[in-house]
């Protein structure tokens, strides 16, 4: 059985979405509590989704993230 952890809480439905593609290129289990929140209710902000991957990926997935964040850093005008 896996054991899900925090990865991180998506600010908004582009980041969540590069979260996800993330992710999902590097074959890493997630699951995204809250994804959908903000549809039930037309109107209302974007609740932040938080994102959990396996304990045994977590390592992984963090340093995936730091590269996405270094690489749009650099890319920032």
């Amino acid at each position: 059985m896996m054991r899900m952890i925090h990865l991180m809480n998506a600010q908004d439905v582009g980041e969540l979405a590069m979260i996800k593609s993330l992710l999902d290129g590097n074959r890493i289990t997630y699951v995204v509590h809250g994804e959908h929140v903000s549809s039930l209710y037309p109107g209302m902000p974007f609740v932040g989704s938080r994102v959990m991957v396996d304990a045994a990926d977590h390592a992984r997935a963090e340093v995936l993230l730091g590269r996405l964040r270094l690489s749009i850093r650099d890319t920032a005008p």
